[in-house]
């Protein structure tokens, strides 16, 4: 059909049924939310992840330590060169309040029993991962932006097809109606 003589369904006509204009509402609703609330979504959760990470590590230090334990084998693959690795080990560092302390860390690659290093505390003074570099920070708050926009998307369009659906139950319903009473009428002609 030439765009020309397509007409949205709202528009007056005889054959215009109120199933047609509320189903007409809800597709034009959803192509909106899918163009503008899905991506807000998305934006809006990728910047709570990215807070959230820095947040999170606003409060971290970093402390010399020294390895007391031959590390065992590499666990990780390094992201930053694609080589190296990480592995578990056991360090020793002085805590502000002077004790000495000892934790479970992972570690790049390559350290032995007696090398210095320095690891992350929290504010309670606790052993945490290294924070995150900018790079990774950007790419979790991107895939989170991401799914979270998808999903969104996805939600919308299932509400649309559930609608749709439903609404064409009720527009067939209506048409059977209508065919049983015209029948109805053909069958028994008021004499």
């Amino acid at each position: 059909m030439p765009l020309g003589k397509l007409r949205p369904p709202w528009r007056p006509g005889p054959l215009r049924r109120g199933t047609d204009v509320a189903q007409s509402w809800v597709v034009l609703a959803t192509g909106v939310l899918i163009a503008v609330a899905a991506p807000a979504a998305g934006v809006v959760a990728g910047s709570a992840v990215d807070a959230a990470t820095h947040r999170e590590s606003s409060g971290w230090r970093p402390v010399s330590a020294v390895v007391t334990k031959e590390p065992a084998t590499r666990i990780t693959v390094d992201s930053g060169t694609g080589t190296g690795g990480r592995v578990h080990t056991t360090v020793r560092w002085t805590a502000p309040d002077h004790t000495v302390r000892t934790g479970e860390t992972t570690l790049a690659a390559g350290v032995h029993v007696g090398d210095r290093t320095t690891v992350w505390l929290d504010r309670d003074g606790a052993l945490v991962r290294d924070p995150s570099t900018p790079t990774d920070s950007l790419a979790e708050s991107v895939v989170a932006g991401t799914v979270v926009g998808s999903a969104a998307g996805l939600l919308f369009f299932g509400a649309e097809r559930v609608t749709v659906r439903l609404l064409d139950r009720r527009r067939y319903a209506q048409w059977e109606k209508e065919w049983a009473e015209a029948d109805a009428r053909w069958r028994h002609p008021q004499q």
